[in-house]
């Protein structure tokens, strides 16, 4: 063939080899938008890069991101953070069980929180509780006020209903005023759970929570407009039960999704039924370990002989 278009062996390999990685990047970058699409934007660059890799496509994500912002599909950036917490109250504060957890599977431990959505011409609140070892989102509810537990137990209820959790779950939560009244404690006593609560200018413990919080409102809420509650709920619902718990790569989740996550542990553990192990410092510097969540059991705030200042 080269004889036939008087063209020299050597020119003919080196045009292949220059043109062969250009059709390369053209379908990596095919197959990149399409990702973006699929997911509307709401995958950045590591996420993007991780699907590429579950479709056998190996690629550095330094060059996925270069790609993304040369076709202006980096995701939406987050809004400034408005806290929502009331913890000026009498109510009882509950210690910090979650930050002792070791946890082996999923309903051990739940993260509750709420967050604020703006809508057209009102304020209303979300309240959501996930699955601290999956990162499921378990329970959630919208409401226009928050300043009952009407929202928060509405949410807890939810979750129970769909997981139906076994006597001696530790849910965490801060120290607002929806979590420690009367009404929501009675509903943690009621199904045999736990209550922890985080202490102030300590988050972490709650991070998983949190971390959502920024997704839904970075995703979703901030990248539309709803005319009311009801369309509001419609989308919510749309993106927990739909996307987030089903497609979207996690990942604290080595980038698996937090139902693929939980069928793969599932299977893993099916031979291994141990519970959750809570650690506890004692005076000496010593270790107390090995009291699962459950043996806590209810009314059981304290363990025995705890140093007041770890907590």
């Amino acid at each position: 063939m080269c004889q036939l278009v008087a063209v020299s062996r050597r020119g003919f390999y080196r045009s292949l080899r220059q043109r062969e990685p250009a059709e390369e990047e053209t379908e990596v970058r095919s197959l990149i938008q399409q990702i973006a699409l699929e997911h509307r934007r709401r995958y950045g660059y590591r996420r993007i890069t991780a699907e590429l890799h579950r479709r056998g496509v190996p690629v550095n994500r330094k060059k996925v991101a270069r790609m993304m912002r040369d076709d202006n599909l980096l995701a939406l950036q987050p809004k400034r953070f408005v806290v929502t917490t009331n913890s000026k109250h009498k109510c009882e504060v509950h210690l910090n069980l979650a930050r002792r957890m070791k946890l082996t599977g999923i309903n051990q431990l739940w993260v509750a929180d709420l967050t604020y959505v703006r809508l057209k011409g009102e304020f209303v609140y979300l309240a959501v509780i996930l699955d601290g070892f999956s990162r499921k989102v378990v329970g959630w509810a919208v409401d226009r006020t928050m300043m009952s537990s009407h929202l928060t137990v509405a949410a807890l209820e939810r979750a129970i209903a769909d997981r139906q959790p076994q006597v001696g779950l530790v849910h965490h939560s801060d120290r607002g005023l929806q979590y420690a009244s009367p009404e929501y404690v009675a509903a943690l006593d009621r199904h045999g759970m736990i209550a922890s609560m985080s202490r102030p200018a300590n988050p972490y413990d709650s991070a998983s929570c949190e971390s959502f919080m920024k997704t839904l409102k970075q995703e979703e809420i901030y990248a539309n407009k709803y005319d009311d509650l009801d369309h509001l709920r419609v989308n919510v619902e749309e993106f927990i039960e739909q996307y987030y718990n089903r497609l979207r790569l996690h990942s604290a989740l080595g980038y698996r999704s937090p139902e693929e996550f939980e069928r793969h542990t599932e299977v893993a553990n099916s031979v291994d039924s141990r519970s959750a192990t809570i650690e506890f410092f004692e005076n000496n510097g010593e270790n107390r370990q090995g009291d699962s969540a459950a043996s806590l059991g209810k009314g059981a705030t304290s363990p025995p002989s705890p140093d007041p200042l770890a907590y």
